[in-house]
């Protein structure tokens, strides 16, 4: 078949608009639907006018993010009039009983919850029967069996698990995405290995619970290149480890719950197989609140327990997340949650204020603080983790760390963006990269570079090339 031929069957493939939502979680469900549909032979839009219909994959975890979704939906419709919406809004029920997507926006083609591929698939089916080529077997932008990224090629999420066992009083994740549902092993490993051979420079691992990994099935056994494996998160991060070192990749893990089976995954970081990052979703300290909210473990335990992984691996980072001004709260547990940022010095640290958000359990509670007071905290509280992390970086100045290049116009002879081991995409601050004084010395990005740190700039780094 000749070239122009192959340029006029993909020119005449029905096009799909595609928009993404809500987190990291989320963008994985994504990549999943993108890599069936351009495997089918369906070309994607960037535009909603050019699609002959839309995909909105929605977030209903918060107010703000259903208010987005649903303005989402509308705009695809008004622009198109074709669109799917799946994903965790999908799933949500109104106030009143009956599917909140479908109340809001009745003219959409179909609605599903998250996780659903197959679902979506159906419902493109319906609406824009797939074109029939043989000959496309090749699909752009993908990475074999790991599929289509969204992401930069540099970087990929690769998603453990599906669900969470865990009833918090402010989630309703669980009724959206179910209970734990972990992936087999080798698959993991299989599509780590797809993306590190496709040059990505860094994995991400993610899940509701990324310490709860295997929990579901008893810790079952599996198989990697012929080899036993145990389906756990020692097990998954020490052959993860094992496989990134010869790319010279990193590997970093999100979600992290703060139990006891944690501190053994703290010798893989000390000896440089993971990343010494850990992103805990500790979202208070004080006992009464963490009662509350159903969460796992005291805020004394988690104390201890950072104590501890620091005294295991002192160069390790520690990122979380904090709800400020949950129903009850008082002044004085409040100052509790203070303290532990202070004293537990927290890296890196975001915090929300409270949000009712419909159907969650904490609803029911009494105490119920008023906005004001909410959004007052919110902000003490950012002062405080901002202080805590404005000074831990400070003292990198004069350090030289190894820099992930994000972002280098012109080769970056004009400078660039990157992250440190201790940054995570899209929450965390950046290294930005100053013009490098060596004629010779160029940047790319998705390569490494060397950088010696000469200042802070807010939540930021800079950094001379070197």
């Amino acid at each position: 078949m000749s070239e122009l031929v192959v340029k006029d069957k993909r020119a005449l493939a029905p096009r799909v608009g595609f928009v993404s939502l809500g987190c990291a979680k989320a963008l994985t469900d994504s990549e999943l639907i993108l890599t069936q549909l351009n495997a089918e032979g369906y070309q994607t839009s960037k535009t909603f006018h050019d699609a002959d219909l839309v995909i909105v994959n929605t977030c209903g975890f918060i107010d703000d993010a259903v208010r987005e979704s649903l303005d989402t939906i509308g705009e695809a419709l008004a622009a198109n009039g074709k669109v799917i919406v799946t994903g965790c809004l999908g799933a949500k029920d109104s106030a009143g009983g009956g599917n909140l997507v479908r109340q809001m926006h009745p003219s959409v083609l179909a609605v599903t919850g998250p996780q659903a591929t197959q679902q979506v698939m159906d419902a493109v089916h319906a609406a824009l029967p797939r074109p029939h080529d043989p000959f496309q077997d090749l699909v752009p932008n993908a990475f074999g069996v790991a599929g289509i990224k969204l992401t930069p090629r540099h970087y990929a999420y690769i998603k453990i698990s599906e669900g969470c066992n865990h009833r918090c009083t402010f989630c309703i994740i669980p009724s959206m995405r179910g209970d734990l549902v972990s992936r087999p092993i080798g698959e993991v490993l299989r599509e780590a290995q797809a993306l590190l051979e496709g040059g990505v420079k860094e994995l991400l691992v993610i899940s509701q619970d990324t310490s709860a990994y295997g929990v579901d099935i008893q810790y079952r056994t599996g198989f990697w290149n012929g080899k036993p494996v145990k389906t756990r998160l020692l097990e998954l991060a020490q052959a993860l480890g094992d496989m990134a070192q010869p790319y010279g990749a990193w590997v970093r893990l999100h979600y992290v719950y703060p139990y006891p089976s944690v501190d053994a995954v703290l010798p893989l970081m000390a000896a440089g197989k993971v990343l010494p990052y850990l992103d805990v979703p500790f979202q208070h300290s004080h006992p009464d609140v963490l009662k509350r909210m159903k969460r796992p473990a005291s805020g004394e335990k988690n104390l201890e327990r950072i104590q501890r992984w620091r005294e295991a691996c002192p160069e390790i980072i520690v990122r979380s997340t904090f709800i400020a001004g949950f129903p009850g709260e008082t002044e004085a547990e409040f100052a509790h949650l203070l303290d532990f940022v202070r004293e537990a010095q927290i890296d890196r640290a975001g915090c929300f204020a409270y949000s009712p958000v419909a159907g969650a359990a904490a609803n029911d509670i009494g105490g119920m603080l008023p906005d004001e007071v909410r959004e007052e905290r919110r902000a003490r509280f950012m002062a405080v983790a901002e202080a805590v992390s404005t000074d831990k970086l400070k003292r990198r100045i004069g350090a030289t760390m190894q820099v992930l290049v994000d972002s280098a116009p012109s080769m970056g002879k004009k400078g660039g963006i990157g992250r440190s081991y201790a940054d995570a995409p899209e929450i965390d601050g950046v290294v930005r990269l100053l013009p490098p004084e060596k004629i010779s010395k160029t940047l790319k990005m998705g390569e490494f570079t060397r950088a010696k740190i000469v200042a802070t700039q807010g939540h930021d780094l800079v950094a001379l090339p070197v």
